[in-house]
């Protein structure tokens, strides 16, 4: 995982986003494997912005019945970070 791209898969944008987004703060999809570090880093070099502070979570997949069948999906990983003032990431 050296490259920025590969730790941060998407800038989740939900009614919940949008709050924090009031706040300067802003919710990313990242891998399972990075790291607060690897997090900062990786969202100051995508979008020229300083860090204040990372938060992440571990969100265990649910399981699932399709049909006779049992299923589970995947489990992934949040990032909420905060930017410092002054700061904002543009969103389209």
């Amino acid at each position: 995982m050296t490259h920025s791209y590969d730790i941060i898969k998407a800038l989740v944008r939900t009614e919940k986003s949008s709050i924090y987004e009031q706040q300067a703060k802003y919710l990313f999809l990242i891998d399972k494997r990075a790291n607060k570090l690897q997090v900062k880093n990786a969202v100051e070099q995508i979008y020229k912005v300083k860090v204040q502070d990372v938060n992440t979570a571990v969100y265990p997949g649910k399981l699932k019945r399709v049909r006779h069948q049992l299923g589970k999906t995947p489990d992934f990983k949040r990032a909420v970070v905060t930017l410092r003032e002054g700061h904002k990431i543009v969103t389209g």
